[in-house]
């Protein structure tokens, strides 16, 4: 089918579906939803044959929906109606969900449905869900809807009448609905309240005087003494606040106050003095610990497999981060292990330089640098590693640097359904660094080498198996792809050949490093990134700002609206002539 995406941004979800249906066979275009006028024109330049929303904040115009079939993904149970279906389930502590897919019409969220696909709900934030059990479900329900109209069936009308129907409709979550009371709410409660915000639009609330909005909870396991609400404790930019009967880790806030910066930073930078006389609860990475609590790297041991965990908010790592990484790396390369393996977090596995902290910077262009050395320390501490094979465990998905501080193990393994992109130039035409330049023509041919780091199209796990990106792909959930990944890694260990493999990856590191010194890929990588950051082309600054402030798209890239381009484009001057540099995505 010739299928037109309609939607507000090319987000996970929307890469997730644009990668399944196009290895379907599928000619697929996307349309950011500007306005009426734009989205009636995309249809009638590209004549698709169904148009699907994965992602949309405003109804579809009713001269489309009437004229050709659209396809909604609501993220809800059938018969589940409104903008806040992920917020309420996971605020009122639903324990199953659901995806549908459902025909627009005049009314939200209330047109006949093509498929409904259930889940288990996690108790996890709602970003989490989404990028989970909420793609899995609406891949498998898109799949279903295109097969039933292939063979001709119909849509049925939502039946809320029907047994074991219990979806209605539901108000917009406000931050009223999600306000903590912290002299009565209990850590499950809040847990609760700032996982349904998680990702957007954050619970509102004062800390320290100061006007918040929080991100990112995790309870603490710890007895703690204090008046609920107070911090009483930081740990690697995150702040600990005491509740009713516990106490939880918030890791990102974002200022309401008039005039501040309205993107998420870590906690402990947007307080800054506020924080005085709070103690620091440092945490190393080895520290075994019998609770639950938070630290952005943790590393733990089983047998002679070393693993490396680091859930880093959003993917993002800054400076620090890098730092901290680096430090906990050379801890388990001085371990007596066979493997390591770089286990990333459940959600990302890394999306390359922190551009909020970048975009906070009072100096973003030396911040930058800062930033992509702190990167390239690390990447090149994994590739000269000598005594212990390493795999890349890719639980979620990856980005930009974040794709090639993978591509420095020695075996890269991905999760069913990750999606990678393994470029740059979305962000103001950036060069790139992370020895790209070395790690990527080690696996993939010159021509796909130049075809990737010219693209800004994400690649699926199945294609980048395909082209030797990545050495595999399984686990139809994270717990199974953790199983595999762990069973992989000691086999790998026990191994009797082990010795010969440790010895014929350093025959090849030493015979790369006498055709050309690794140094001298960084020093050529970063003589063009220096160009990005302190060149006369402000391109990559225009590109962070737009993306840090989330700019509204004026117009959709031309290399996601290719109904735009080629013999379907219209005439020099109508519609999207020209578009300006893509955000990178899943930051």
């Amino acid at each position: 089918m010739r299928i037109l995406f309609l939607a507000h941004a090319f987000n996970s979800l929307t890469q997730r579906l644009y990668v399944e249906l196009t290895e379907a066979g599928h000619d697929v275009s996307i349309e950011f939803d500007v306005n009426d006028r734009v989205t009636s024109e995309a249809v009638a330049l590209f004549r698709p044959d169904l148009v699907v929303a994965p992602f949309l904040k405003r109804r579809i115009p009713e001269a489309v929906w009437r004229a050709q079939r659209c396809i909604v993904i609501h993220p809800g149970i059938e018969g589940d109606r409104g903008p806040s279906a992920l917020d309420w389930a996971v605020m009122n502590g639903e324990t199953a969900w659901g995806v549908t897919a459902l025909e627009a019409n005049a009314d939200m969220d209330a047109g006949d449905i093509w498929a409904n696909v259930d889940f288990p709900l996690r108790d996890a934030a709602k970003g989490s869900l989404y990028r989970n059990e909420v793609t899995e479900a609406a891949v498998a329900a898109i799949r279903s809807t295109l097969e039933r109209i292939a063979a001709g069936g119909r849509a049925q009308p939502q039946g809320g009448a029907r047994p074991g129907v219990r979806g209605r409709l539901r108000p917009p979550m406000r931050q009223p609905d999600r306000a903590i009371d912290w002299r009565a709410d209990d850590t499950d409660t809040v847990l609760r309240k700032i996982r349904a915000a998680d990702g957007v639009p954050g619970v509102l609330d004062t800390v320290g005087g100061e006007p918040c909005y929080l991100f990112d909870a995790h309870r603490e396991g710890r007895p703690c003494a204090g008046a609920p609400g107070a911090v009483i404790a930081q740990r690697d930019g995150a702040i600990l606040r005491v509740t009713v009967d516990g106490a939880v880790w918030i890791t990102h806030l974002k200022r309401a106050g008039e005039g501040a910066p309205a993107f998420k930073l870590p906690a402990a930078r947007v307080l800054g003095n506020r924080l005085a006389g709070v103690p620091d609860a440092p945490l190393a990475p080895e520290a075994v610990v019998g609770y639950p609590t938070w630290r952005p790297v943790r590393y733990e041991e089983h047998g002679e497999v070393g693993y490396l965990h680091f859930p880093f908010y959003n993917g993002a790592m800054g400076t620090a981060h890098c730092e901290l990484l680096l430090s906990a790396y050379a801890y388990a390369r001085s371990r007596p292990t066979r493997v390591i393996v770089l286990m990333g977090g459940p959600d990302f596995w890394s999306n390359g330089i922190h551009l909020n902290l970048i975009e906070a910077d009072p100096h973003p262009a030396e911040e930058s640098w800062r930033n992509i050395n702190a990167m390239d320390d690390l990447v090149r501490d994994v590739i000269v590693t000598d005594r212990q094979l390493t795999i890349a465990a890719l639980q979620g998905n990856a980005g930009a640097g974040g794709v090639f501080l993978a591509l420095a193990a020695d075996q890269v393994f991905a999760r069913d359904g990750v999606i990678l992109n393994p470029h740059y130039k979305g962000m103001g035409n950036l060069y790139g660094s992370e020895y790209w330049t070395y790690l990527l023509p080690r696996r993939v041919t010159p021509e796909q080498a130049r075809a990737i780091s010219a693209s800004r199209l994400p690649v699926g796990v199945r294609g980048a198996a395909a082209m030797g990106l990545i050495d595999g792909h399984f686990g139809a959930t994270p717990a199974a792809f953790r199983e595999e990944v762990a069973r992989r890694a000691q086999g790998l260990a026990r191994d009797p050949g082990f010795a010969g493999k440790v010895a014929e990856r350093n025959r090849r590191r030493l015979a790369d490093e006498a055709a050309r010194p690794l140094e001298s890929y960084r020093a050529t990588e970063l003589e063009r990134m220096k160009l990005n950051f302190f060149g006369f082309d402000s391109s990559y600054h225009v590109a962070r700002f737009n993306f840090v402030h989330k700019v509204p798209r004026s117009r959709t890239p031309l290399y996601l609206a290719r109904h735009r381009t080629g013999p379907r484009a219209a005439p020099p001057g109508a519609g999207h002539a020209s578009a300006p540099p893509a955000g990178l995505p899943g930051r």
